[in-house]
């Protein structure tokens, strides 16, 4: 009787985790009623990443110092390397997002909009996940979302806190962490678009 008493908390809290993940800080959807389309933009100025919270620039060094202590790739790799990181970066990242978001919404989500309402992804927080053969670990990514009136940035009508979430676990580019992370801002896309989403366009 105790192990199920056990087994049951130990669900009730993962499901609590999960419901908790998405935080409103303030606003509704409600504005989004009468939309058909939202522009969106992303900022990675100020993101850490990995559990040691490294900014860029030393993430970044730390991956070059792996690459080329492998004899088999050398600085050829990494530029290769370095520019896919770039370019996921500049268009990837929202691309994936907006696939997420458009799987189940009716409004279309897009970075070249003449919308009323802007999305504003500010990435906080990356964990990149790893690949090894066979198995790898999805990336986590941790955001501070704003829906913001578009000629008028400093109207927040809405701002969500989204801690942690868990990527998609396969891409066609999962075995690098650009991918992975590609992964993640699909998955934070699609799970925006829930419970409360859906009621707000139900009204």
């Amino acid at each position: 009787m105790k192990k199920f008493f056990l087994l049951l908390f130990m669900a009730m809290a993962t499901i609590a985790f999960a419901q908790n993940q998405f935080k409103i800080v303030q606003g509704s959807f409600d504005f989004l009623k009468d939309q058909s389309q939202v522009n969106v933009q992303l900022k990675l100025d100020n993101t850490h990443y990995q559990v040691e919270n490294f900014t860029e620039e030393q993430y970044l060094e730390r991956r070059k110092k792996d690459v080329l202590a492998n004899p088999k790739r050398g600085e050829e790799a990494w530029k290769k390397w370095s520019d896919e990181w770039t370019r996921f970066k500049d268009t990837e990242y929202l691309k994936y997002f907006t696939k997420g978001a458009n799987k189940k919404s009716k409004i279309v989500y897009g970075n070249e909009t003449k919308a009323k309402y802007t999305l504003i992804i500010d990435a906080k927080w990356i964990y990149a996940g790893w690949h090894g053969g066979l198995i790898g670990q999805e990336a986590k990514l941790t955001s501070n979302m704003k829906f913001v009136e578009t000629d008028n940035p400093s109207n927040v009508v809405l701002e969500i806190e989204a801690d942690q979430i868990l990527g998609k676990p396969q891409n066609k580019d999962f075995v690098m962490e650009y991918g992975r992370i590609a992964g993640a801002f699909e998955a934070t896309g699609s799970r925006l678009m829930g419970k409360e989403y859906k009621r707000a366009l139900r009204k």
